[in-house]
């Protein structure tokens, strides 16, 4: 019987253990590394089949973007395979925007893995990778596996194997325009390159606690409450830092299994947070 739709189609959130800028290409995109991790606050997608190769969006929840990066995967997908399919792709929208915990282009990376089943393209994921990275430097990490050490401007991923931790995650209701944070003058460019080595293995200190966020200091300066957000989880948690371009943040909370403390709620209304555990694979592994 032929596969004519999916439902429940996870699209998990990112945290980045670090991220140094250690350098900026000569077309302008900066030269980044991060570990990162994938964590269970998740969107979730509907996906159905169509026939008559039109592609439709419904937002089960907050309504996105009416060109969003689901949209631009399917048509991009579309384009490259020729394929004569659509589909109709309903999201539940939990993740939060504008946090750099990576929402829209993991969902965009659940976009291409399902229409790769639904379409009966096939399609290897290296293939997926290079149409994910047109639309966002994030994308081909979604299209992984799992954790990985990310290089270049986020395309060269090495898999790292991390087991699965808690964290304690907060967003404020501001959001960070990623373009504007990377224009900073407070940017710095020339953090020294690390080892991979150096926070993996036996004898490898933690990502989370290794490095920094260099993008930290221009976010706060733009955005007031990531520091106050960061300062909120830090006397709860003795650290936190920013993930991504913001503005959420993030703190360790443990590797049992239950989190070493409980989750402490949200300072302000229309603050979003919750305690996020780790995922060792990503929901779509297998696929």
């Amino acid at each position: 019987m032929a596969l004519l739709a999916l439902h429940d189609v996870r699209a998990p959130a990112k945290l980045n253990a670090f991220l140094h800028v250690v350098g900026r290409r000569d077309d302008g995109y900066h030269l980044l590394e991060s570990a990162m991790l994938l964590i269970d606050w998740c969107d979730v997608l509907h996906l159905e089949r169509r026939g008559d190769g039109r592609l439709a969006r419904r937002d089960l929840g907050p309504p996105l973007p009416e060109d969003d990066l689901c949209l631009r995967a399917a048509r991009a997908l579309q384009a490259a395979s020729g394929s004569s399919f659509g589909a109709d792709i309903s999201i539940d929208k939990q993740v939060p925007w504008g946090a750099g915990l990576g929402g829209g282009s993991s969902d965009a990376a659940s976009v291409l893995l399902a229409l790769n089943r639904l379409w009966k393209l096939d399609w290897p994921r290296d293939r997926l990778a290079r149409i994910g990275l047109a639309l966002g430097a994030d994308v081909p990490f979604f299209l992984g596996r799992g954790a990985a050490f990310a290089q270049g401007v986020g395309e060269r991923l090495t898999p790292i194997a991390i087991a699965p931790q808690w964290f304690a995650v907060l967003k404020p209701e501001a959001g960070l325009d990623t373009r504007a944070v990377f224009g900073s003058p407070l940017l710095g460019r020339t953090t020294e390159a690390a080892r991979i080595e150096g926070f993996t293995g036996e004898n490898g200190c933690a990502p989370w606690a290794f490095g920094r966020n260099d993008l930290q200091q221009a976010a706060e300066a733009a955005c007031p409450e990531v520091a106050e957000a960061r300062a909120f989880l830090a006397a709860r948690h003795g650290h936190a830092r920013m993930t991504g371009s913001g503005s959420a943040v993030f703190a360790w909370a443990g590797s049992g299994e239950e989190p070493a403390v409980a989750f402490h709620g949200v300072p302000h209304a229309g603050w979003a947070g919750r305690m996020c555990r780790s995922l060792a694979r990503h929901p779509l592994a297998d696929w």
